[in-house]
C-alpha cells in the first residue's frame, strides 16, 4: 500500500508525540494538530494530501464534532474518532456527524493501526482500481474506461474525476475542487472547473453521474438503479 497522509488532532502533547512516532514508524506521513481550530486549519491547508483523519473528541477551542462537520461539509475524507467517551449516545453522535470509525481510549497502539488499515482499504486507498456504476479508473495509469471502453481523458480531467469519485455523494464547491487540483497559488477562475466538467460528461456520456449543484459546485452521485450488477 502506498504511503497514506493522518491528520492526526489531539491536545494531549505526550499522547500526540507518541501515536505520530508510532505512524511514522509505519510509514505515515502525519500532519499534526493540537487544537479543533488548528485541525481545521491543518485540513483546509492540506486537504487535497489527507487521505484519513484521526480526531480527539475533546478539544480546546472546537471539539471533535465541531470539526467533523466541518469536514463533512466538504470532504468524504475518512474520519476515525479517539475519545475518552464511551457511552453509545456519545458513539451514535459520532458517527451520526459522518465519523468512519470509533476508537475508544486508552488505547493500544496496534489497535489504532488497524483501524487505519481497515478504513483505508474499505476507501481503495492503494488499490490499483476504483469503480463507480460503470466508470472504472486505473488509478496509478490514470486511465478511464466506461463500461469497459477506454475513454481518453486529460491529466486534469483524470484528476476532477477522481476527487468526484473518492468524495461520492458529497457536493465539492468549486473552490474546493480548484484549490485541490491546482494548488492555492493558481491564479484563474473557477469556471475553469465548469468547463472541465463539461468535458467530462461529453467523454463519459450517460454514465457520467455528475450532478450540478446550482450556486455551490458538483457532486458525483450513482443511484441504486444505475449501480453496476
Amino acid at each position: 500500500m502506498e504511503k497514506a497522509t493522518v491528520l492526526l488532532i489531539e491536545d494531549e502533547a505526550k499522547l500526540l508525540e507518541t501515536l505520530s512516532d508510532f505512524l511514522t514508524i509505519n510509514d505515515y506521513h502525519v500532519i499534526q494538530a493540537m487544537d479543533g481550530l488548528d485541525g481545521m486549519q491543518k485540513f483546509n491547508k492540506y486537504h487535497s494530501e489527507i487521505d484519513i483523519v484521526l480526531l480527539d473528541v475533546m478539544l480546546p477551542f472546537a471539539d471533535g464534532y465541531e470539526v467533523l462537520k466541518q469536514i463533512r461539509l466538504c470532504s468524504n475524507v475518512p474520519v476515525i474518532l479517539l475519545t475518552a467517551k464511551e457511552e453509545v449516545e456519545d458513539q451514535i453522535k459520532g458517527f451520526s456527524y459522518g465519523a468512519d470509525d470509533y476508537i475508544i481510549k486508552p488505547y493500544s497502539l496496534s489497535v489504532v493501526k488497524l483501524h487505519i488499515e481497515a478504513v483505508l482499504k474499505r476507501y481503495g486507498h492503494g488499490q490499483d482500481f476504483l469503480y463507480a456504476g460503470d466508470i472504472k479508473l486505473e488509478v496509478k495509469a490514470k486511465k478511464v474506461y466506461v463500461k469497459d471502453t477506454f475513454v481518453e481523458t486529460t491529466p486534469k480531467e483524470f484528476e476532477l474525476l477522481h476527487i468526484l469519485i473518492r468524495n461520492q455523494g458529497t457536493v465539492l464547491t468549486r473552490d474546493y475542487i480548484l484549490d485541490t487540483i491546482w494548488g492555492d497559488y493558481y491564479v484563474g477562475d473557477v469556471r475553469t472547473i465548469d468547463t472541465l466538467i463539461k468535458q467530462l460528461r461529453k467523454k463519459l456520456g450517460d454514465m457520467s453521474y455528475i450532478r450540478t449543484v446550482y450556486g455551490v459546485g458538483y457532486c458525483f452521485e450513482v443511484k441504486k438503479d444505475e449501480k453496476k450488477d
